[in-house]
């Protein structure tokens, strides 16, 4: 992957940045995480989970296959690597402005070429959310 060229990006702000406390906050993952009832990651998927913003933890499982990690952080408190829980408490706080209605999920180690057209995808739906800003989680 250190062989790959930099994308560009013609305008890569949506919004002017307003500064946290205002902001209307996602996240992103590549754990491989989802809901229980959604389908299971499969080796080198380069497609996306949704979780919706009111997703009780305890509904989240992890399907990302890579033997290169310990899962122990993840099976004991999910916050680990999808922290939803400590986002509402400081929209709560009003440390940020609001939590985004939608998550997402990719699974990690996929090819980041491949992963353009999901991207995109998630990109274009946090902008429909009124997302200002991502905290992304690679695992």
């Amino acid at each position: 992957m250190v062989s790959l060229p930099d994308l560009p990006f013609e305008s890569p702000s949506w919004v002017p940045p307003s500064g946290i406390r205002g902001a209307k906050v996602a996240l992103i993952s590549t754990a491989g995480i989802h809901r229980s009832s959604d389908a299971r990651f499969q080796d080198g998927e380069t497609d996306y989970r949704i979780i919706p913003g009111d997703v009780d933890a305890a509904d989240l499982v992890m399907s990302h296959r890579s033997i290169n990690f310990d899962r122990s952080g993840f099976q004991q408190d999910v916050n680990v690597i999808f922290p939803l829980e400590h986002l509402r408490k400081l929209a709560n706080l009003g440390e940020v402005g609001s939590v985004a209605t939608w998550h997402y999920s990719f699974m990690g180690a996929a090819d980041p070429i491949r992963l353009q057209k999901s991207g995109a995808q998630v990109g274009r739906l946090l902008r429909e959310d009124g997302v200002s800003a991502v905290l992304l989680f690679p695992v």
